[in-house]
């Protein structure tokens, strides 16, 4: 009898151990993208600017006309640079907004050490990124951003639910173990 405990024992640590590594996996690529996300909330006037460019957007309107996805593009590029210009205590926010990035994903390291202790790190970033969707589409909406783009911000709430449902799932596979 107390060997085959001892053998349900070992293969539950090893089960455990590989579901810890899957966890680390996932929360790494999760803890990049917020802390890429906040490092890019820096320096929009000039990622503004790659992106006109990439996308080919004419410094002036073509006489014929352009695509909505072109406007937007140089309408977004033109206000970040008047109010850089202007207002440029305005960027401010965005700094914070990039720092709270990185804040949060500094809180995810707790998960990355002990993910069944800090499994309350997962529902939060869960709920955070649940959140993303009625802001997106509220905020958006009232801001006068194009749906097609709130559906892109949108997509970042998504993708940042895929992970933390994977990782939760696993926390769960442990505990029911233990």
């Amino acid at each position: 009898m107390h060997l085959s405990y001892r053998k349900d024992h070992l293969m539950v640590e090893a089960n455990t151990a590989i579901l810890i590594r899957k966890i680390r996996v996932w929360l790494a690529l999760f803890i990049v993208g917020l802390v890429l996300s906040g490092l890019t909330a820096f320096p929009l006037e000039r990622e503004t600017a790659v992106l006109n460019h990439v996308f080919g957007v004419a410094a002036v309107p073509p006489a014929g006309g352009e695509s909505a996805l072109h406007r937007w593009l140089r309408r977004v590029h033109d206000g970040i640079a008047l109010t850089n210009r202007d207002f440029p205590f305005m960027a401010y926010g965005t700094d914070w907004l990039a720092f709270a990035h990185l804040v949060i994903a500094i809180a995810f390291l707790g998960p990355l050490v002990d993910p069944v202790r800090n499994k309350w790190v997962l529902v939060f970033g869960l709920i955070a990124c649940a959140g993303v969707l009625p802001l997106a589409l509220i905020a958006g909406y009232i801001r006068g951003v194009p749906f097609y783009w709130r559906v892109i911000d949108c997509s970042f709430g998504v993708l940042g639910i895929l992970p933390l449902l994977v990782c939760l799932r696993y926390v769960c596979q442990i505990e029911q173990m233990e």
